[in-house]
This record gives structure tokens, C-alpha cells and sequence, in this order.
């Protein structure tokens, strides 16, 4: 629940649209990332499910105090969609180098997030262009922003992974005990 509420909190954060495209660049990507990098897949993708489910009950906490089950209907509902997976994604790689994942496997780890976020977003834009070149394109705009946002949630999350080695397990108890 804390990790849906963080990323609602991103979205206070007023997304901007650059070169006239439909998609805004936003703070709230970094969310579902870093839930998967220290939540792992399960419960980072379920944070992220928790946050998506609010939304399209109309709860306005997307960037710029959108919700509703229409903004899943708009060029950008496949990059929210992703979010999803995005957080599995990141979960999945992280997982597998527990209890204590070392910033190369967090840059990596993220890196795919975004890929992924990116595959099914990308292909979802360019339906309501309906260029799927036009839309890849377009979303050239988006990875500067990205690609620092996967370094700080890296430098975040394994920060984090140092002091709290259980945050994966979710387990009360000292990774020494």
C-alpha cells in the first residue's frame, strides 16, 4: 500500500508534453520501478495493480490530476499498462540476485523495467496514431528523462538493499540472523 501511495505522490508532480506529443513525460514512472526493486514481482506488481485499480475508479492521481478508466483508453493507458509489468520485470531480475543486489544488477534490472514499459506503451500509442514508426519516433523524447530516473532509483534501491537486506523477503528479521 505504501508503494501505491508513493507513486501517487509522484504524480503531483505536473507532467509536461514535449514537441506536441500525446504522451506527457512524467516523475510517475519511477514508481513502479523502484517497487519492483525492492519489493520484488509479486508484491512490487501488486502495488502497482493497487495504484492502476484507484486510478480507473476515478481517483485523480495520475499526473496533471488525471483518472478514470478513460485515461486506459488514451495514447498513454499502454505505458500505464506496462507499469505493470515494468514492476514484475524489474521484481523478477532483482529477485535473483537476493538478499542483496548490488547496483549493476539494480541499473540492469531497471533498464529492462523501462524496455518493457516501452513495449507495450510504444505499440499502444501508435494505435491511436496509427504509425507505429511516428510513435517510436515520438518517444525518443522519453529516454533522457529515463535513463537518469533508472540511475536514481538504482542508486535508491541499493542504497536501501544496504541498510535493509530483508526488504525483498519482506521478513522482520536481520538478513545476519
Amino acid at each position: 500500500m505504501v508503494f501505491a501511495a508513493f507513486i501517487a505522490v509522484l504524480g503531483i508532480f505536473p507532467g509536461f508534453y514535449l514537441g506536441g506529443a500525446a504522451v506527457p513525460i512524467v516523475l510517475q514512472n519511477m514508481g513502479p520501478l523502484l517497487a519492483g526493486s525492492m519489493l520484488g514481482a509479486r508484491r512490487g506488481g501488486a502495488a502497482v495493480l493497487l495504484f492502476l485499480a484507484l486510478v480507473a475508479l476515478g481517483l485523480p492521481l495520475l499526473s496533471g490530476g488525471r483518472g478514470g478508466i478513460a485515461v486506459f483508453a488514451g495514447p498513454s493507458g499502454g505505458f500505464l499498462v506496462g507499469y505493470v509489468l515494468s514492476a514484475v520485470v524489474v521484481g523478477l531480475i532483482v529477485q535473483r540476485a537476493a538478499p542483496r543486489p548490488g547496483l549493476p544488477i539494480l541499473l540492469l534490472a531497471n533498464i529492462a523495467g523501462v524496455a518493457v514499459d516501452y513495449l507495450v506503451g510504444i505499440p499502444y500509442w501508435a494505435a491511436f496514431t496509427g504509425d507505429l514508426r511516428a510513435a517510436a519516433i515520438q518517444s525518443l523524447v522519453f529516454v533522457p528523462g529515463d535513463a537518469a530516473k533508472l540511475v536514481l532509483v538504482s542508486l535508491v534501491a541499493a542504497a536501501v538493499h544496504r541498510a535493509v537486506p530483508a526488504v525483498l523477503t519482506g521478513s522482520p528479521r536481520n538478513a545476519e540472523d
